[in-house]
């Protein structure tokens, strides 16, 4: 079974950026949504039996945020996609983003 969780740090105050709208499309074009923490981090994806393998894409929709916390944002939205595997566990998919920048990996 795998799981997914994310994590967003704005990397401009040094601090997790909350309040962020998240946006998961499954492989089969479906959608889930949920939003930051006050840690940045977001985890109830309401998926009791985790999820299958395929490709699925992340949409971190980060202007509001950005604009309200620094004054301006160059992305209205940032597109992580990724691939999970059968069987790959646990993915996590952490962003640091700043209002001109940003970059992603896979965590642990």
């Amino acid at each position: 079974m795998n799981t997914l969780s994310s994590h967003v740090l704005d990397t401009t105050l040094g601090k997790p950026a909350q309040g962020i709208e998240l946006t998961l499309t499954l492989p089969d074009g479906s959608t889930l949504s949920g939003e930051t923490d006050s840690d940045g981090r977001f985890k109830n994806w309401g998926v009791d039996d985790g999820f299958a393998a395929g490709v699925y894409t992340l949409r971190f929709h980060c202007k509001e945020y950005l604009t309200q916390t620094h004054g301006s944002s160059f992305y209205p939205h940032i597109d992580i996609t990724f691939e999970l595997v059968e069987d790959g566990g646990h993915y996590h998919v952490p962003l640091l983003i700043s209002p001109f920048g940003f970059s992603s990996y896979r965590g642990s």
